[in-house]
């Protein structure tokens, strides 16, 4: 990927600066979602091209990585790298800042929100779970 400079933040948009990446890292780690068809289901209603140009980005970044899933051998199973996993403060606080400035926030992120405060590592065990369950599925 071309730089713009060696600002972080910078850096950080180079990748993040869409609508779409990070609502698919949360797709992943919050939602228990794992395939294409799982993320173009998603509320925010994604175009499929842009799905698909948006898991090659994440997946050359290095942040999340797919593997064939072993009950469809024509289905691509998409996992966080620790690279994606170390993106879930940065959601919960951004998602915190959403609460505190959306009003008509459902209920369902304030609890994820509410549960992470509790025990951060909760989400992180849920998302392990959900992905052992999919790939020994």
């Amino acid at each position: 990927m071309k730089k713009r400079s060696d600002c972080p933040l910078s850096f950080s948009l180079d990748i993040f600066g869409d609508k779409w990446s990070l609502l698919i890292i949360r797709d992943i780690i919050m939602m228990g979602k794992f395939s294409f068809i799982d993320f173009s289901k998603s509320a925010e209603k994604i175009a499929s091209n842009i799905l698909a140009s948006r898991l090659e980005l994440l997946e050359k970044e290095g942040i999340i990585y797919k593997q064939v899933s072993p009950k469809n051998k024509s289905k691509f199973i998409y996992s966080l790298t620790q690279k994606g996993i170390d993106l879930q403060p940065v959601l919960i606080e951004m998602m915190k800042w959403g609460i505190k400035y959306n009003p008509e926030t459902p209920e369902p992120p304030k609890k994820v929100i509410k549960k992470y405060d509790n025990d951060e590592t909760s989400l992180y065990n849920e998302y392990l779970k959900r992905q052992k369950d999919v790939l020994e599925k």
